[in-house]
Protein backbone atom coordinates (compact mmCIF):
# COMPACT_ATOMS: atom_id res chain seq x y z
CA UNK A 1 0.00 0.00 0.00
CA UNK A 2 1.31 3.60 -0.98
CA UNK A 3 1.72 5.51 2.24
CA UNK A 4 2.46 8.91 -0.11
CA UNK A 5 1.86 8.78 -3.34
CA UNK A 6 2.65 12.15 -5.92
CA UNK A 7 0.68 12.52 -8.76
CA UNK A 8 1.80 15.13 -11.54
CA UNK A 9 3.47 17.25 -9.42
CA UNK A 10 4.75 20.79 -10.18
CA UNK A 11 6.29 23.96 -8.40
CA UNK A 12 6.94 27.04 -9.41
CA UNK A 13 8.92 29.94 -7.70
CA UNK A 14 7.86 32.64 -9.61
CA UNK A 15 9.45 32.06 -13.41
CA UNK A 16 11.75 29.21 -11.69
CA UNK A 17 9.81 25.49 -12.76
CA UNK A 18 11.36 23.76 -9.91
CA UNK A 19 9.57 20.75 -9.53
CA UNK A 20 8.66 19.22 -13.14
CA UNK A 21 5.99 16.69 -13.34
CA UNK A 22 7.13 14.78 -10.60
CA UNK A 23 5.28 11.03 -10.09
CA UNK A 24 6.57 8.60 -6.89
CA UNK A 25 4.88 5.98 -4.74
CA UNK A 26 6.20 5.51 -0.99
CA UNK A 27 4.73 2.20 0.50
CA UNK A 28 4.10 2.14 4.17
CA UNK A 29 7.22 1.54 6.35
CA UNK A 30 9.49 2.14 2.59
CA UNK A 31 12.78 4.01 3.34
CA UNK A 32 13.48 6.20 0.91
CA UNK A 33 16.64 8.29 0.03
CA UNK A 34 16.64 11.36 -2.14
CA UNK A 35 19.84 12.49 -3.70
CA UNK A 36 21.04 14.61 -5.91
CA UNK A 37 22.88 18.03 -6.74
CA UNK A 38 22.09 21.29 -5.34
CA UNK A 39 18.75 22.88 -6.83
CA UNK A 40 17.69 19.64 -8.31
CA UNK A 41 14.57 20.37 -6.56
CA UNK A 42 15.22 17.76 -3.51
CA UNK A 43 13.86 19.71 -0.74
CA UNK A 44 11.38 21.49 -2.22
CA UNK A 45 9.35 17.73 -3.20
CA UNK A 46 9.24 16.72 0.69
CA UNK A 47 8.19 20.24 1.79
CA UNK A 48 5.41 19.83 -0.49
CA UNK A 49 5.05 16.92 0.53
CA UNK A 50 3.92 17.74 3.68
CA UNK A 51 2.56 21.58 2.53
CA UNK A 52 5.21 23.60 3.99
CA UNK A 53 5.11 24.55 -0.08
CA UNK A 54 1.94 24.15 -0.99
CA UNK A 55 2.29 22.60 -5.10
CA UNK A 56 1.92 24.59 -7.81
CA UNK A 57 -0.14 22.04 -9.21
CA UNK A 58 -0.32 17.93 -9.32
CA UNK A 59 -1.98 16.40 -6.32
CA UNK A 60 -0.64 14.80 -2.97
CA UNK A 61 -2.06 11.58 -0.89
CA UNK A 62 -1.23 10.58 2.20
CA UNK A 63 -2.52 6.96 3.32
CA UNK A 64 -5.05 7.76 0.24
CA UNK A 65 -6.20 10.76 1.59
CA UNK A 66 -5.64 13.68 -0.93
CA UNK A 67 -3.47 16.87 0.83
CA UNK A 68 -4.94 20.30 0.71
CA UNK A 69 -4.82 23.62 1.48
CA UNK A 70 -7.47 22.97 3.67
CA UNK A 71 -6.25 20.00 5.79
CA UNK A 72 -2.53 20.32 5.81
CA UNK A 73 -2.46 21.33 9.23
CA UNK A 74 -4.65 18.61 10.27
CA UNK A 75 -2.63 15.74 7.92
CA UNK A 76 0.56 16.99 9.40
CA UNK A 77 -0.47 16.16 12.99
CA UNK A 78 -2.13 13.04 12.49
CA UNK A 79 0.28 12.09 9.52
CA UNK A 80 3.96 13.43 9.19
CA UNK A 81 7.06 15.11 11.49
CA UNK A 82 9.83 16.89 9.32
CA UNK A 83 13.64 16.78 11.13
CA UNK A 84 15.30 20.33 9.30
CA UNK A 85 18.82 21.41 8.51
CA UNK A 86 18.97 23.61 11.30
CA UNK A 87 17.00 21.39 13.91
CA UNK A 88 14.14 24.45 14.86
CA UNK A 89 14.27 23.65 18.07
CA UNK A 90 12.51 26.19 20.14
CA UNK A 91 15.56 28.34 21.46
CA UNK A 92 13.33 29.27 25.03
CA UNK A 93 12.63 25.98 26.25
CA UNK A 94 14.41 22.76 27.51
CA UNK A 95 14.93 20.29 25.54
CA UNK A 96 11.64 18.72 27.39
CA UNK A 97 9.88 21.32 26.01
CA UNK A 98 10.20 21.03 22.71
CA UNK A 99 9.88 17.14 23.21
CA UNK A 100 6.34 17.78 24.81
CA UNK A 101 4.91 20.69 22.78
CA UNK A 102 3.01 19.39 20.16
CA UNK A 103 2.04 16.12 22.12
CA UNK A 104 0.36 18.24 24.85
CA UNK A 105 -0.60 21.59 22.54
CA UNK A 106 -1.64 19.44 18.98
CA UNK A 107 -2.39 16.33 20.11
CA UNK A 108 -4.18 16.65 22.99
CA UNK A 109 -2.12 13.85 24.85
CA UNK A 110 -1.62 14.04 28.67
CA UNK A 111 1.39 15.89 30.50
CA UNK A 112 2.18 13.41 32.34
CA UNK A 113 2.67 10.70 29.63
CA UNK A 114 4.26 13.43 27.07
CA UNK A 115 7.00 13.38 29.98
CA UNK A 116 7.48 9.94 30.01
CA UNK A 117 7.49 9.53 26.44
CA UNK A 118 9.79 11.88 25.76
CA UNK A 119 12.31 11.10 28.41
CA UNK A 120 12.22 7.51 26.88
CA UNK A 121 13.13 9.08 23.44
CA UNK A 122 15.80 10.88 24.70
CA UNK A 123 17.31 8.28 26.11
CA UNK A 124 17.02 5.90 22.74
CA UNK A 125 19.00 9.14 20.93
CA UNK A 126 21.29 8.44 24.34
CA UNK A 127 20.35 12.54 25.72
CA UNK A 128 18.39 11.08 28.57
CA UNK A 129 20.52 13.50 30.53
CA UNK A 130 20.05 16.23 28.73
CA UNK A 131 16.46 17.23 29.66
CA UNK A 132 16.53 19.85 31.53
CA UNK A 133 19.19 21.73 29.19
CA UNK A 134 18.27 24.52 26.92
CA UNK A 135 19.21 24.35 23.12
CA UNK A 136 22.09 26.62 23.03
CA UNK A 137 23.93 24.79 25.66
CA UNK A 138 23.94 21.56 22.80
CA UNK A 139 26.48 20.78 20.13
CA UNK A 140 24.89 20.54 16.85
CA UNK A 141 25.01 16.71 16.60
CA UNK A 142 22.97 16.91 19.59
CA UNK A 143 20.43 19.38 18.88
CA UNK A 144 19.65 17.40 16.00
CA UNK A 145 18.99 14.03 17.88
CA UNK A 146 17.07 16.11 20.44
CA UNK A 147 14.92 17.35 16.82
CA UNK A 148 15.08 13.24 15.62
CA UNK A 149 13.55 12.27 19.04
CA UNK A 150 11.03 15.07 18.95
CA UNK A 151 9.75 13.87 15.66
CA UNK A 152 9.40 10.41 17.18
CA UNK A 153 7.43 11.56 20.31
CA UNK A 154 4.58 12.66 18.08
CA UNK A 155 4.49 8.86 16.95
CA UNK A 156 3.27 9.55 13.41
CA UNK A 157 3.82 7.12 10.67
CA UNK A 158 5.80 9.16 8.46
CA UNK A 159 9.10 11.19 8.88
CA UNK A 160 10.51 13.41 6.16
CA UNK A 161 14.31 14.55 6.76
CA UNK A 162 15.70 17.42 5.12
CA UNK A 163 19.52 17.18 5.03
CA UNK A 164 19.44 16.38 8.39
CA UNK A 165 23.89 15.92 8.64
CA UNK A 166 24.38 19.26 6.21
CA UNK A 167 24.65 21.85 8.69
CA UNK A 168 26.56 19.94 11.07
CA UNK A 169 30.67 19.55 12.02
CA UNK A 170 32.58 16.37 9.81
CA UNK A 171 32.72 15.24 13.42
CA UNK A 172 28.83 15.12 14.42
CA UNK A 173 27.83 13.85 11.21
CA UNK A 174 27.88 9.97 12.44
CA UNK A 175 26.49 10.27 15.71
CA UNK A 176 23.25 11.54 13.86
CA UNK A 177 23.25 9.38 11.10
CA UNK A 178 23.89 6.26 13.92
CA UNK A 179 20.39 7.10 15.28
CA UNK A 180 18.83 7.50 11.84
CA UNK A 181 20.18 4.07 11.10
CA UNK A 182 18.29 2.46 14.34
CA UNK A 183 14.99 4.49 13.70
CA UNK A 184 14.96 3.02 10.10
CA UNK A 185 14.67 -0.61 11.76
CA UNK A 186 11.05 0.20 12.63
CA UNK A 187 7.84 0.43 10.67
CA UNK A 188 8.25 4.16 9.82
CA UNK A 189 8.00 5.28 6.09
CA UNK A 190 11.08 7.35 6.17
CA UNK A 191 11.90 9.92 3.36
CA UNK A 192 15.44 11.55 3.44
CA UNK A 193 17.47 13.81 1.41
CA UNK A 194 20.96 13.47 1.66
CA UNK A 195 24.44 13.07 0.44
CA UNK A 196 25.63 10.70 3.06
CA UNK A 197 25.97 7.66 0.83
CA UNK A 198 26.61 5.33 3.12
CA UNK A 199 23.91 6.23 5.01
CA UNK A 200 22.02 5.70 1.59
CA UNK A 201 23.52 2.24 0.59
CA UNK A 202 23.14 1.35 4.67
CA UNK A 203 19.25 1.95 5.08
CA UNK A 204 17.17 2.66 1.39
CA UNK A 205 14.77 0.53 0.25
CA UNK A 206 15.19 2.75 -2.63
CA UNK A 207 17.46 5.24 -3.83
CA UNK A 208 16.14 8.29 -6.13
CA UNK A 209 18.22 10.71 -7.86
CA UNK A 210 16.76 13.98 -9.14
CA UNK A 211 18.51 16.69 -11.24
CA UNK A 212 16.73 19.41 -12.89
CA UNK A 213 13.63 19.02 -11.01
CA UNK A 214 12.99 16.07 -12.53
CA UNK A 215 13.28 12.62 -11.32
CA UNK A 216 16.11 10.91 -13.41
CA UNK A 217 16.70 6.96 -12.09
CA UNK A 218 15.09 4.98 -9.29
CA UNK A 219 16.28 1.66 -7.66
CA UNK A 220 17.67 -0.05 -4.92
CA UNK A 221 20.92 0.70 -3.72
CA UNK A 222 22.28 -2.41 -5.34
CA UNK A 223 21.33 -0.88 -8.79
CA UNK A 224 22.10 2.55 -7.80
CA UNK A 225 25.42 2.45 -6.90
CA UNK A 226 26.49 -0.91 -8.88
CA UNK A 227 24.92 -0.43 -11.84
CA UNK A 228 23.52 3.09 -12.80
CA UNK A 229 21.94 3.34 -16.02
CA UNK A 230 21.25 7.05 -16.46
CA UNK A 231 24.40 8.85 -18.06
CA UNK A 232 23.52 12.02 -15.25
CA UNK A 233 23.25 9.82 -12.45
CA UNK A 234 26.42 8.41 -13.67
CA UNK A 235 28.05 11.13 -13.38
CA UNK A 236 27.00 12.53 -10.26
CA UNK A 237 28.34 9.58 -8.75
CA UNK A 238 31.68 9.54 -10.19
CA UNK A 239 32.16 13.20 -8.62
CA UNK A 240 30.29 11.97 -4.93
CA UNK A 241 31.76 8.77 -4.62
CA UNK A 242 35.81 9.79 -5.20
Amino acid sequence: MAMIKVEHLNKFFGDLHVLKDINLEVAEGEKLVVIGPSGSGKSTLIRCINYLEEPTSGEIFINNIKMTKRNKTEMARKYSSMVFQQFNLYPHKTVLENLTFAPIKLQKIPKAQAIENAKAHLERVGLGAKADVYPQNLSGGQQQRVAIARSMCTKQPIILFDEPTSALDPEMVQEVLDVMVELAKENITMICVTHEMGFAKQVADRVVFMDDGQILEQGTPKHFFENPENERTKSFLSKILR
